[in-house]
């Protein structure tokens, strides 16, 4: 049980430090996901949009600069393109998209539970 108080510890401090990173470089709506369960590849998923390809750059940099603080390594992808940046912590997976990118991609619907959706539509 340690263990699962000292994971979750230490997710939450990378979560904590990669918003802080977003923030201080002006990220716009940071989102942050747990997917744990429902989601074999990582832990936490966070998204945030940039106004610019230099800023989405500038982001994935602060979020690499994170993980390498930390020891850990940073994988970034999607520089070719520049419109969605995806930054790869393992257990806590980076997007950056310009905004018109992520209202199309929309992975925020996408990772919501269908009860979640079904209750904001019911709403409406």
């Amino acid at each position: 049980m340690n263990q699962n108080i000292n994971e979750d510890a230490a997710l939450n401090a990378l979560t904590e430090a990669v918003v802080e990173a977003l923030d201080d470089k002006k990220a716009a709506d940071v989102v942050v996901m747990d997917v744990r369960g429902r989601c074999s590849f990582t832990d936490r998923l966070v998204l945030a949009n940039g106004r610019t390809n230099r800023q989405l750059k500038a982001l994935a940099q602060a979020v690499s600069t994170v993980a390498h603080t930390r020891g850990m390594p940073a994988n970034i992808e999607g520089g070719e393109a520049m419109e969605w940046l995806l930054v790869d912590l393992d257990v806590v997976v980076v997007h950056l998209f310009l905004p018109d990118v992520r209202e199309n991609v929309q992975l925020e619907r996408l990772w919501t539970s269908p009860s979640a959706h079904q209750e904001a539509t019911s709403d409406a």
